[in-house]
């Protein structure tokens, strides 16, 4: 800290944590509990399918916009702010429309994907604006990402005490987010392009890295790490409602393990100097083994030590399989290709495992959501109308019954689900997945694969979704 202190004046440290805390905020305020109030306004399985798809499907559209526009012709900081401007704007369309008295899921859906084609740019964006700030971004960015967790649990707590983890409020508190650092980014230091000269669609696509494919240990990394981000769309799409059926708060609750990243990524140097690349990579495919059975039997009979456990093993999901495959990309990609290689296993993992996960996780969501859950799915739907003609009416104490007999049926909607196969699901598939890796996986002992990790890991960032920066060098394409 006294480093980045010294180097850093105190205005850039404030501007620069500032935007920071505001990019993960904006997302923490809505990603993990839409379908809380989602759910409630007649969103089906398949529906959130497609809600939990248009993000992985903006993270491969989203480095042709940032290596061809923003990184080529504009200084970073402004079109920063009219993303999130735009974004806004965007979320503020999608509130308009889940007010409608029979809200059309695919319409909601389509504004999702304008929010998150203006959202996924700017991951990348923050990071290049950061680290193009600073004199020694590999020790001073970790000070200043760190900032972002925090944003993420913050926007997790204030959902729950405000009230709005399960209300339209949640997308307003997003939108006004948005709308804020959009305004702040015009006064962040101006940043101007940082590349030049040519460009092809290849070089964005990351077709130098695809180089490291010769690399057989490279190779099934990609693919364990592809097919590992399937059952990991099962967490954010369906976890909070689990959540909400054992009466915790809810936002608060999942950010749990955005605390638990924390501490995780403060252990990892010690775990990776024992372990190594793969069994560090083991572990972390095991946590989420254990997590989706502690989810499978927590959820079925409502035992929240077991669902908070599965939540808390985050940290070690996230941290020391994500963080270590970027620290393992880095050191096994040759310098000048090292960005084009996160950037390749970004496409791979946050965008098409990701979205091949959103969409079996609303299949397997489907099969086992009894006929029980959807009628009192309906019965919800149906009180929530009543709830707001209550409302407008000024009927305190009809609202107050209707309310009560809300919660109680979204109880029973939620308890009718066939948890334990559900979660069984993404279980068995991680197991396969554990197995498949350490039988087929083995790492190389050369110095790429035994070097210190410290400065790398101290460069990767803490959260889900983060962009995979891998070193000062930031153009733009590992977003």
């Amino acid at each position: 800290m006294s480093s980045t202190q010294r180097q850093l004046s105190p205005v850039l440290f404030v501007q620069l944590s500032t935007m920071m805390f505001l990019q993960f905020f904006i997302w923490g305020a809505w990603y993990v509990t839409a379908p809380n109030y989602l759910s409630t306004i007649g969103f089906t399985a398949d529906d959130f399918g497609w809600t939990y798809s248009v993000g992985p499907i903006a993270a491969m559209i989203s480095p042709f916009f940032v290596g061809m526009v923003a990184d080529r012709f504009f200084s970073a900081q402004r079109v920063l702010g009219v993303l999130h401007l735009a974004g806004g704007a965007a979320m503020f369309g999608a509130t308009m429309l889940m007010k409608k008295a029979e809200p059309s899921a695919d319409m909601i859906n389509i504004y999702f994907f304008g929010y998150m084609l203006t959202y996924f740019p700017t991951l990348a964006l923050t990071n290049t604006l950061a680290m193009k700030n600073m004199e020694d971004p590999e020790k001073q960015f970790p000070v200043i990402r760190v900032a972002g967790t925090i944003g993420w649990i913050v926007a997790g707590f204030a959902l729950t005490l405000t009230g709005l983890e399960t209300t339209i409020g949640m997308f307003y508190l997003t939108a006004g987010s948005a709308i804020a650092l959009g305004l702040f980014s015009f006064t962040l230091p101006d940043t101007p392009p940082t590349q030049a000269g040519p460009i092809s669609f290849g070089q964005i696509l990351g077709v130098d890295a695809m180089v490291m494919l010769a690399n057989p240990a490279y190779l099934v990394f990609l693919i364990a790490s592809t097919l590992i981000c399937i059952p990991l769309a099962f967490y954010y799409q369906i976890a909070s409602r689990v959540v909400e059926m054992t009466g915790m708060p809810i936002a608060s609750t999942m950010s749990f393990g955005q605390i638990s990243e924390i501490f995780f990524m403060l252990v990892m140097p010690l775990f990776f100097k024992r372990l190594g690349v793969k069994w560090m990579l083991a572990v972390g495919m095991l946590a989420w083994v254990i997590r989706y059975v502690l989810f499978s039997l927590g959820a079925a009979d409502e035992i929240s030590w077991m669902i908070i456990g599965g939540i808390v093993l985050h940290g070690i999901c996230y941290d020391f399989f994500f963080v270590t495959g970027q620290i393992y990309t880095d050191k096994a990609a040759p310098e000048p290709i090292r960005a084009q290689a996160q950037g390749l296993l970004v496409l791979f993992t946050l965008g098409l495992g990701m979205f091949i996960g959103a969409k079996i996780a609303a299949e397997v969501e489907t099969r086992y959501t009894t006929e029980e859950s959807i009628a009192q799915a309906e019965e919800v739907k149906a009180l929530g109308e009543k709830i707001t003609t209550a409302t407008e009416a000024g009927d305190d104490a009809l609202v107050t019954k209707l309310t009560a007999e809300k919660t109680t049926a979204r109880h029973d909607e939620l308890a009718a689900i066939n948890w334990r196969n559900l979660w069984g699901i993404p279980a068995i598939l991680a197991a396969v997945i554990l197995v498949g890796f350490c039988v087929v996986f083995h790492e190389r002992t050369d110095s790429s694969a035994s070097a210190e990790p410290a400065d790398t890991l101290a460069a990767a960032s803490e959260d889900p979704f983060n962009d995979n920066q891998e070193s000062p060098a930031d153009d733009g394409v590992a977003s």
